[in-house]
């Protein structure tokens, strides 16, 4: 691929996908001003396709039904979030699975997931340069290579660490650089970097413009599965002191995160879902909405593979990132998504003839 393909990949993909600090915004527009008995509860996220689930929960009074009014802001990474929802800055944040929150969990900082966002499939890859799928072929190979991560502590860090263990080989045998996303493209074309974990939308784009090619596919290769990335996070002294509030929080969550579950099926609500995701401007482009490897998978229930965040402690712990390890339930609050989904009953799909995995 020559410098110019890649200048143009990558002004596609910094469209929509740059990270703009924690300047606020509303998910919905429109939105209307608080009712008297309307409660304020403050959220901060991630932009994903998945954020749309907020701003569907706004637009059909969801939120407004459970006497709540949301303020949601844009945050650039789930990294920083941890220190603005443990210090009351924000109620629940939306984000993904990162070393820190275990190292927040031992300096016993009140928050805890509750929530599943994103969970397998995710579409992850472990991704070649083209000029180097011929002389790679075997994980084993891979070692003193240059692989690019998108944060030391992060969860494509632990992806990439467990996708080595499978020829022997730990984060030590490799070369680590941490890059933005949005770099990928240029290291590839530069021959910066030999491999990268890399998420969607870049995994499609990446093979249509010939940047890096697929090696080893992380919903088929990392245990335990379904394996949780992403997750949706309180502050358990906020939690506390109203859990009823809370809890009609999380009913009126889990319907919309439903919705998207109809919606990445191809259900009728499909079609409404992608126009408010691009009206509030959280992916503009069609050509990614309309792709389904794009669209991240999430439990209808809220569930979160508790064995899969154990495996994520158990890993962080062992790789000096983080230096303690606690229970399950410490780990994970299910009881909100426990409450929730028993409280709109069992999910039942809509379109039963989709094959696509993942949103049961």
């Amino acid at each position: 691929m020559n410098r110019a393909n890649a200048n143009s990949a990558i002004a596609r993909f910094r469209t929509g996908f740059r990270a703009i600090g924690a300047a606020t915004f509303l998910l919905a527009a429109g939105m209307t001003h608080a009712r008297a008995d309307e409660t304020t509860i403050r959220l901060g996220g991630v932009r994903s396709i998945t954020s749309g689930v907020t701003a569907l929960a706004t637009k059909r009074n969801y939120f407004k039904d459970a006497g709540i009014k949301l303020e949601a802001s844009d945050l650039d990474t789930s990294a920083n979030s941890i220190a603005l929802l443990s210090q009351n800055q924000l109620d629940i944040i939306e984000g993904g699975i990162a070393a820190g929150y275990f190292n927040g969990l031992e300096k016993n900082l009140p928050i805890t997931m509750v929530m599943d966002r994103v969970s397998t499939p995710i579409g992850h890859n472990l991704m070649l340069r083209p000029d180097l799928k011929d002389q790679i072929t075997d994980v084993k190979q891979l070692k003193g290579k240059v692989i690019a991560t998108n944060g030391t502590g992060s969860v494509s860090t632990y992806e990439i660490g467990k996708l080595l263990e499978r020829g022997g080989l730990t984060i030590n045998d490799v070369d680590l650089k941490v890059l933005p996303f949005t770099q990928y493209a240029l290291a590839f074309a530069n021959k910066a970097i030999d491999a990268a974990e890399v998420i969607p939308p870049w995994t499609t784009q990446f093979i249509k413009d010939n940047i890096a090619v697929p090696f080893l596919n992380v919903d088929e290769l990392v245990k335990p599965t379904p394996m949780t990335i992403a997750v949706v996070m309180i502050n358990t002294d906020w939690a506390k002191k109203s859990p009823d509030l809370v809890r009609n929080f999380f009913v009126a969550y889990l319907h919309a995160v439903r919705d998207y579950c109809q919606a990445y099926h191809g259900g009728s609500i499909r079609k409404e879902y992608i126009d408010l995701v691009m009206s509030a401007g959280i992916e503009r482009r069609p050509e990614i909405l309309n792709n389904q490897s794009t669209w991240p998978a999430r439990s209808p229930d809220g569930k979160i593979n508790t064995a899969s965040m154990l495996d994520m402690q158990a890993w962080y712990s062992a790789n000096k990132m983080s230096n303690a390890n606690f229970p399950a339930d410490r780990v994970v609050d299910s009881s909100y998504a426990d409450y929730a989904a028993k409280k709109l009953g069992p999910f039942e799909l809509e379109n039963t003839a989709s094959t696509v995995p993942g949103c049961r």
